[in-house]
């Protein structure tokens, strides 16, 4: 049995994790027989956003952990705990709090910088040999921790934000919402999802073709 960590960044699209595509990366690591662990690191989140007014909520604080936990059912792991050796896959998956939590690209454009914890997981996976899946907005994550080594990555076909990947080493790749890039050499793959899709059925092809892409790697 493949065993998968998914790196969770809160819970909501707009100041954590993508809910839609969290779910669908559990679903089809489930149906595909994969043992899942999901973990998230233990740091105050960048902002609060009240979702149904799309605004910051002044004076209010959460946890990404915590808030992850809301998607894993309350199963849940801190990054700085994970074993890299246990694992043969980690995957990311996206939502603004991919760029405010585990980076700060949000905020800080191309100069963005990748959260300690999951830059050290990033690389150490890499180094171990584990395959790497990133969605979303998510492949800034791997651009700004193996741009060096010139990683290619898709967040779809959005010139800035693939110009911002690029500022870090990283080869962008366009891609559809329905299809991912793969990069044989580094063991990493991707694909667009909510970057380009507008509807969950959109997002489910391109993170199922991933999910089984990063099982047939490892």
């Amino acid at each position: 049995m493949k065993k998968v960590a998914v790196i969770l960044s809160g819970c909501g699209v707009y100041d954590g994790a993508e809910i839609h595509e969290s779910v669908l990366t559990l679903l089809a690591l489930s149906q595909a027989g994969a043992s899942v662990t999901c973990a998230a690191p233990n740091i105050k989140q960048a902002h609060v956003i009240d979702h149904n007014a799309g605004e910051p909520v002044e004076g209010e604080t959460r946890n990404v952990l915590t808030e992850a936990a809301r998607i894993s059912r309350g199963e849940i792991s801190a990054v700085d705990d994970l074993v890299v050796g246990d694992f043969d896959a980690i995957l990311f998956p996206g939502g603004f709090g991919a760029a405010k939590n585990l980076s700060t690209l949000a905020f800080d454009g191309p100069e963005f910088t990748v959260d300690p914890s999951i830059s050290k997981l990033v690389s150490d996976a890499h180094e171990a040999g584990l395959v790497l899946g990133f969605m979303c907005i998510a492949p800034a994550i791997g651009a700004a921790v193996l741009g060096s080594k010139s990683v290619q990555l898709t967040i779809g076909n959005d010139a800035g934000t693939a110009a911002a990947l690029e500022s870090k080493g990283a080869k962008h790749i366009d891609c559809s919402v329905n299809e991912i890039a793969v990069d044989e050499s580094l063991k990493v793959v991707s694909t667009p999802a909510y970057m380009l899709a507008e509807s969950i059925a959109d997002a489910e092809s391109g993170i199922r073709k991933l999910v089984n892409k990063v099982l047939e790697l490892t």
